[in-house]
């Protein structure tokens, strides 16, 4: 393992977003850019806003880096399933900046030895 990676491996938080629209999910992300540093994004291709399937829009997040600006709440125009994957700390420190930002409603948690993951649903305040 290299040192860089030794030292964000108990700060990166990898949020996956499901069941919303693109605009929903850029709302999210522009909400944990504000806090955090991004460290890299995935966002579907042009042809997911016509296709059928599940899309998924994923991004992984430093919490010991960024702005750490603070936030209101965001309107969303509907729920957004968010499954957040990281250290412990950090992903509850994730949750924490999402609910400053939108209601959350935890749906399940499950913790390993070095990791959590943590299933949400966004909503508006």
């Amino acid at each position: 393992m290299s040192a860089v990676y030794d030292l964000h491996i108990d700060t990166d938080v990898t949020v996956q977003l499901s069941d919303c629209c693109r605009e929903d999910a850029q709302a999210v992300f522009d909400v944990l850019d504000r806090t955090y540093q991004l460290e890299d994004i995935v966002k579907p291709g042009p042809e997911a806003a016509t296709s059928p399937a599940t899309t998924v829009w994923m991004a992984t997040f430093d919490t010991a880096g960024g702005r750490h600006e603070e936030t209101a709440p965001v309107p969303l125009t509907g729920m957004v399933g968010a499954l957040l994957t990281g250290g412990y700390h950090a992903v509850d420190e994730v949750e924490r900046v999402l609910a400053r930002a939108f209601d959350i409603q935890s749906l399940q948690s499950v913790s390993g030895d070095q990791e959590t993951e943590a299933r949400l649903l966004l909503a508006s305040r």
